[in-house]
């Protein structure tokens, strides 16, 4: 995603932060990775892979947005889905402006009336975007277009595929003409704001989700236990831990003879290579059982820090 921008002198900065809003698999991170042109949230086909607040910041000549990538909001009674629906009610409110995801090849139910009608009673300057272009048919976007003329009136909305980073110059055009005047919030080489032990946590998490079943990735979540450098061999050490609920997942996890606990490291190590990469990463993955987590205040406060 290539642009250019000829600013006139007198023009003032602007920036803003902007809540990524939609329903699960809507393609909210894959949108904010493009956005951002770096690999700031963790992307699976598997629904509810996001957990936390995640932020990434966006700055070219106009100024900056700092994007917050929320939870796929979903209704359900669940402790750890309303951990979930709270991060997103959270980033509502402190956010300057709204980007509102729609999976344009999903019929609009009581989830996304849900959405909109927070978004309405947030008051927040809000732009919609209709997702999966690439994927859509003429009678797809038309009833998803009707849909947001219904509930949310006043909001421009565009037609994109974050995949294909297609439509998403039209999106920044948009989110900056709302955004207000002010400095920038952090360093303009600056891509996301999640420290170290966090960003490597979610690596691992989202290689283990990729080496799994559907049903077996809400029950696993990663802790980094040890993060070291050693100087003078330029070495990054780190031992973490993927924890399950109980003792027979872990099977699956490690795999025949270790096969895909393998597996994981090593294509966990790769992408956490380009964090370090003039250094070499050794990785040391365990799986242990934290009975019951989802439903473990203690451990939920930990999951959900970020």
């Amino acid at each position: 995603m290539e642009i250019f921008y000829l600013l006139i002198d007198n023009e003032a900065m602007k920036s803003a932060t902007v809540s990524v809003i939609g329903r699960p698999s809507s393609g909210k991170s894959t949108l904010v990775n493009t956005i951002c042109e770096m690999k700031v949230s963790i992307t699976s086909a598997t629904p509810q892979t996001t957990r936390n607040k995640i932020r990434g910041i966006y700055t070219d000549q106009r100024g900056q947005l700092v994007f917050t990538d929320t939870p796929g909001y979903h209704i359900s009674d669940k402790t750890i889905n309303k951990r979930m629906q709270d991060v997103t009610i959270s980033a509502l409110k402190d956010s300057d402006l709204i980007l509102y995801v729609i999976d344009g090849k999903r019929q609009a139910k009581t989830e996304e009336e849900m959405i909109a009608n927070m978004i309405k009673a947030s008051r927040v300057p809000t732009v919609a975007v209709i997702n999966k272009s690439d994927i859509l048919s003429e009678n797809n976007i038309k009833d998803a277009k009707a849909f947001l003329s219904s509930v949310l009136p006043k909001v421009e909305s565009f037609v994109a595929s974050a995949k294909n980073d297609e439509g998403i110059d039209e999106i920044l055009i948009a989110l900056f003409k709302l955004a207000k005047e002010g400095e920038l919030l952090y360093d303009e080489s600056q891509y996301t704001d999640q420290d170290l032990e966090f960003r490597i946590s979610e690596i691992i998490r989202e290689k283990t989700i990729s080496n799994l079943s559907d049903e077996l990735p809400h029950v696993i979540y990663v802790e980094v236990s040890d993060l070291e450098y050693d100087e003078e061999k330029n070495e990054v050490w780190i031992r973490a831990f993927i924890n399950v609920e109980r003792d027979g997942q872990k099977g699956f996890i490690v795999g025949k003879g270790g096969s895909n606990i393998k597996r994981i490291g090593t294509e966990a190590r790769k992408e956490i290579k380009l964090i370090f990469p003039s250094s070499t990463v050794r990785l040391d993955l365990q799986v242990k059982t934290a009975e019951k987590w989802r439903q473990n205040s203690i451990i939920l406060d930990k999951v959900f820090k970020n």
